[in-house]
């Protein structure tokens, strides 16, 4: 149904890189979902108080809170697609996280409501009454849920959208919750315990997992995460290929956004060259990096002595000296400066968070081996 609403109301709906159509993705995607809670949340309040059961109540509100975070979602995706302005360089892009955590915390809110609710019931409980079209709204429930789920999915991964990943994994819970809801309804038939209240905990526990896991998908990019292996050699690929570039390094990648990226790199370059020609090299590879990955590129030049026997000497010795202090070290930008009565060996050493020595005494054991 989305690809056919698509194919209707988005212009070039297969250009999911274009800010545009991503836009009209997510408020496509809200609306739709705006439209089936509606109708989950009448179909489920109706029946609950036919049947007099909390669980299924507070699964109706549930459906509730998620046109609500529909909502969200949408107002998040228009604001992240203003324009780039004098406060906001880099564009307002992390809206869309921040829209993402405020659903994260209304699911928090009404599983801690639905939590207190089925406590209460199972200290009060009350007679749930059972019918025939209860089962069949529930079970139209999932399949509706599943749906969401899986264009939710769909569409997030295809426009890279952290909240409507974040929604397609609130509908994969609700169709756990609603699943608990029919359960209780049919050992409900075979005993006098409060198993209705019993089953809202477990949906309630569910929708708290749902928040937590919803809040921490959109923490990361605002907080900053490691970028993926396989963007790192992507960007890594692009840069060697425009010769004479032979190598580079203190890659970072700020992300401001879907869509508004910035890449900060180190080039390599032979450093007998046309420092003219070589200005034309990276002018172009930043092009071509910020065309293919639609982000910002800024690229730094580093001149390397490709004719000096003795430093490839010494860079051999060091490269194997520095994995044997720690084998996740890593030494680049290496060079020499030599004078009269001594020389000067230059390079800097990257270490990761997991090594567990110190600034110090990698300094130490590094100087030592070295002399």
């Amino acid at each position: 149904m989305i690809e056919l609403l698509a194919r209707f109301f988005i212009k070039d709906y297969k250009n999911y890189e274009n800010p545009d159509v991503r836009n009209k993705y997510g408020t496509l995607c809200g609306i739709f979902g705006i439209f089936l809670n509606i109708c989950l949340f009448t179909g489920k309040f109706i029946l609950s108080i036919v049947t007099a059961s909390v669980a299924m109540q507070a699964d109706a509100f549930n459906n509730l809170s998620d046109a609500a975070s529909s909502i969200v979602t949408i107002i998040g995706f228009k604001l992240s697609a203003k324009k780039a302005d004098k406060n906001h360089p880099f564009g307002h892009g992390r809206i869309e996280y921040i829209s993402g955590l405020i659903i994260s915390f209304l699911i928090l809110t009404m599983g801690v409501e639905l939590f207190k609710t089925s406590i209460e019931n199972i200290i009060h409980p009350e007679p749930v009454n059972l019918s025939v079209s209860s089962f069949v709204v529930m079970i139209i429930a999932c399949l509706v849920k599943f749906y969401m789920y899986i264009y939710n999915h769909n569409i997030s991964k295809k426009i890279k959208s952290v909240s409507l990943d974040a929604t397609a994994f609130d509908s994969f819970s609700d169709i756990i919750a609603t699943s608990v809801v029919i359960v209780s309804f049919i050992v409900s038939r075979f005993t006098t315990l409060p198993v209705d209240g019993f089953a809202g905990i477990i949906v309630a526990l569910f929708i708290l997992y749902t928040g937590l896991n919803a809040a921490q998908e959109t923490i990361k990019p605002l907080l900053g995460e490691t970028p993926s292996k396989e963007l790192v050699d992507d960007i890594s690929k692009e840069v060697l290929c425009h010769k004479p570039i032979i190598g580079l390094h203190d890659l970072v990648i700020h992300d401001y956004g879907p869509g508004q990226k910035m890449i900060s790199l180190h080039a390599e370059v032979p450093g007998d060259m046309n420092i003219f020609e070589l200005h034309d090299v990276i002018d172009n590879t930043e092009v071509a990096l910020s065309k293919k990955f639609n982000c910002h590129t800024i690229i730094h030049m580093d001149p390397i002595d490709t004719k000096n026997e003795y430093l490839f000497e010494l860079k051999e010795k060091v490269l194997k000296i520095i994995p044997e202090i720690d084998v996740e070290l890593k030494a680049h930008d290496i060079r020499m400066v030599s004078g009269p009565t001594h020389t000067n060996l230059i390079f800097d050493v990257v270490r990761p968070f997991s090594c567990k020595l110190s600034e110090s005494e990698i300094m130490n054991k590094i100087e030592s081996r070295i002399q």
